[in-house]
């Protein structure tokens, strides 16, 4: 099953007050960016035919795979100058590379890379930039068995603010952390079929214009997870992404373990 993945953003809330071309996938943690790390956790579920949606710092993901590596993330042998690798990241993958444009929304980089789907039914879709230990299997054979056009993953709300309930006078009645609230938020992890094309326009969005529209059809399902997620919109987020994966504190990282999760909502 081919998978996109949304690359092109500019990442602005990573950058730390310093100018920089490089993409928010291309953020590190470990000795690989995020979305090697986001491939690999498709990989390890058996998807590894590539689409990647491209538009800021293209170059950056394009030498990355260009002059892939496989010695950073691979135990090998080194014997009379020669390398022998002990396993592959990568060897089996196929990777479509596609401008979509600098500024171009989510739905219309999806748009600009439809032909390269060569007519799959259902596909799977991406931010490349959130990591998750979710039983991806389970998400695809739900929705399959659905008559919806989209799916999403789902998730309780990361905020650790606070909501208040208060009267007409100001007297509070309840404090609620938003976490505890009855809410979700979009995971970034989608599956979709062809006829999602149908809802979004010209420069339009997934979420806003595509899944807005399938869900006043009653064609949209959640998929809801309460496992591991992780997102990396800040330079915070990444960091303790890249520290936990220092210490051996890896979730997502399903392939090192090749253990599968089955916990949803």
């Amino acid at each position: 099953m081919k998978v996109v993945l949304f690359c092109g953003g500019y990442g602005m809330r990573m950058r730390n007050g310093t100018a920089s071309d490089v993409p928010k996938p291309m953020q590190m943690v470990g000795p690989r960016p995020l979305i090697w790390h986001v491939m690999r956790y498709y990989a390890h579920f058996g998807h590894t035919d590539f689409i990647l949606a491209l538009g800021y710092g293209a170059h950056h993901i394009k030498d990355f795979f260009l002059n892939y590596s496989e010695t950073a993330s691979n135990d090998f042998v080194l014997k009379g100058g020669r390398t022998e690798l002990l396993s592959t990241d990568i060897a089996d993958w196929s990777i479509t590379f596609v401008q979509t444009g600098i500024e171009s929304a989510i739905g219309e980089r999806l748009r600009r890379v439809r032909r390269f789907l060569d007519g799959d039914e259902i596909f799977l879709a991406n931010y490349a930039d959130v990591l998750t230990d979710a039983p991806l299997p389970e998400m695809i054979d739900r929705f399959a068995a659905s008559d919806a056009g989209a799916s999403m993953m789902v998730v309780p709300p990361q905020s650790s603010f606070h909501c208040v309930e208060m009267d007409e006078g100001g007297r509070v009645g309840s404090i609620t952390a938003v976490s505890e609230m009855p809410l979700w938020e979009n995971g970034g992890y989608f599956v979709l079929r062809q006829d999602v094309f149908d809802h979004i326009p010209a420069g339009g969005d997934l979420v806003a214009d595509g899944c807005a529209e399938l869900a006043k059809r009653g064609r949209l399902l959640a998929y809801p997870y309460r496992g591991f997620w992780k997102p990396t919109d800040t330079v915070k987020e990444r960091a303790a992404l890249d520290e936990a994966y220092a210490k051996g504190d890896r979730p997502w990282a399903l392939w090192e373990t090749g253990h599968r999760t089955a916990r949803t909502a």
